[in-house]
């Protein structure tokens, strides 16, 4: 049975290798995160052509998906490496490279300094430390702290109440992104997102050589998440950030609200963090990553992700697996179809949205078709069936085959790159032959076909029909 919702498993220290991918693919990964906060490029290469080596053994595409690490804020340093911050006391973050102490610390950020006002909160060290703007000055922000606690050289500092006038794109970033899509990734996942204008400048430096995943960690990327959505190729729900930065009782509302735009707006969505956290040590989940993940599931999201529990993990196939039999039992509860269906999707007017909607009732009047099959230059045919979360694998046909490495990030879809087809005669043999070969169909089952005429060219879908298996 195929998991129709894609998992991403992060590579790192404990399964770069060609033997770990190998049995990470067969364990039921489809697509590999390359996180670019850790590593050289050099690892991060070796990575990629193991990656593409065995797409090529096992005749499938494998996705990869190349993290950027983005701005990272941090205090500066202190005389005794630590100090206490202690709740009622005044604490300061000021323009003074000398090490700091109970009283104060270097803050190296201007941009914090022009944005911030009184009233406002400072959150340090993952949002546990908490502090309350009282005062500020050019080179001073005097603080009160609300919630103490031990702070280090270097900790980070999240500030939620404003968009910050920083680039989503360091200059780190701009020499991995170019490393990244000269080496052929098939996404670039963006961090630290605040607004649309972001994306339309990461896409500048992208110029369509790969998707562009949205990382939403911050309430101004909540805020924005409409205009975001429509810019974006894709989003990612990056509930670490996105809990320290929120109240973490509203991330469940807020994943929800995420994965509810990203549907309507027929673009892929990312469900990551913490999801089997405790399987980095232990070989079984608890019993509340098990439900998060089917949550995710039911959602509707198009995958899930594992990070420290693949690349640094005790158990990286075990989490694989674990999350596979989840995916798979969720699939299998009857109420799936109707969490699903519950989502009314919006008519756009156009001859491609009322071929895919007939393509869902259709479906339903069938006796449960193997597949449905997509040809598709650009993918985007295949994005729109996918959005109709129909409960069957999608065969998403393409010449292209950045297009077909590209698609398997989406949910249900099988992607297959195929030679240039002529006329739409030889589309139904095709489809016949690939869901056979791939053990999606067999005979006297039914295959749906999606197509356009004329044939080949992008943007001409307006054709559906049912073909049986012989």
């Amino acid at each position: 049975m195929i998991a129709l919702t894609k998992i991403i498993a992060t590579l790192g220290p404990g399964s770069s290798s060609s033997e770990m991918i190998a049995k990470l693919t067969k364990a039921g990964v489809n697509v590999f995160r390359l996180n670019f906060s850790h590593g050289s490029h050099a690892e991060h290469l070796e990575r990629l052509k193991a990656i593409r080596a065995q797409s090529k053994k096992d005749k499938t595409h494998y996705t990869i998906l190349a993290d950027m690490q983005g701005p990272k804020l941090r205090v500066g340093h202190f005389k005794e490496g630590e100090v206490v911050l202690r709740s009622g006391e005044q604490f300061a973050l000021d323009t003074n490279e000398k090490a700091g102490d109970e009283k104060r610390v270097h803050l190296p950020h201007p941009e914090i300094f022009k944005v911030i006002k009184t009233g406002m909160n400072l959150l340090l060290n993952d949002g546990k430390i908490v502090l309350k703007v009282t005062k500020v000055t050019p080179k001073v922000i005097q603080t009160k702290v609300v919630v103490g606690g031990a702070l280090s050289d270097h900790k980070g500092v999240n500030v939620p109440d404003v968009v910050l006038p920083i680039s989503a794109l360091t200059n780190k970033d701009k020499k991995d992104l170019d490393f990244a899509l000269k080496a052929g990734v098939d996404w670039i996942c963006l961090s630290f997102v605040q607004t649309a204008e972001d994306i339309r400048l990461a896409k500048k430096l992208i110029k369509g050589k790969a998707g562009i995943l949205a990382k939403i960690e911050k309430p101004s990327a909540v805020q924005n998440i409409t205009e975001i959505v429509k810019e974006a190729d894709a989003v990612m729900v990056a509930r670490g950030d996105l809990g320290v930065e929120c109240p973490v009782e509203s991330v469940p509302a807020l994943q929800r609200k995420i994965i509810t735009v990203c549907r309507l707006a027929g673009k892929p969505v990312v469900v990551a963090t913490q999801m089997l956290e405790s399987m980095i040590e232990a070989p079984v989940p608890t019993r509340a990553e098990v439900s998060d993940v089917a949550n995710a599931v039911y959602m509707g999201a198009d995958a899930v992700m594992l990070s420290a529990e693949t690349a640094v993990g005790k158990y990286p196939i075990k989490a694989v697996e674990t999350m596979r039999r989840v995916i798979l039992q969720t699939q299998a509860d009857p109420d799936y179809q109707n969490q699903l269906a519950a989502l009314k999707l919006p008519l756009d007017c156009t001859i491609a949205c009322a071929v895919t909607s007939s393509m869902r009732r259709m479906i339903h009047s069938l006796d449960q078709p193997a597949c449905i099959a997509t040809c598709s230059m650009s993918g985007r045919t295949t994005l729109r069936v996918a959005r109709e979360r129909a409960l069957v694998p999608i065969l998403g046909m393409t010449t292209d085959e950045k297009v077909a490495n590209r698609l398997g990030l989406v949910w249900g879809v099988v992607p297959v790159l195929c030679d240039k087809l002529k006329e739409m005669s030889q589309v139904a043999p095709m489809a016949i032959k690939i869901a056979k070969t791939k053990g999606i169909a067999k005979k006297n089952e039914q295959i749906i076909i999606t197509a356009g005429v004329p044939f080949g060219y992008k943007g001409s879908t307006n054709i559906l029909y049912i073909v049986n298996v012989e």
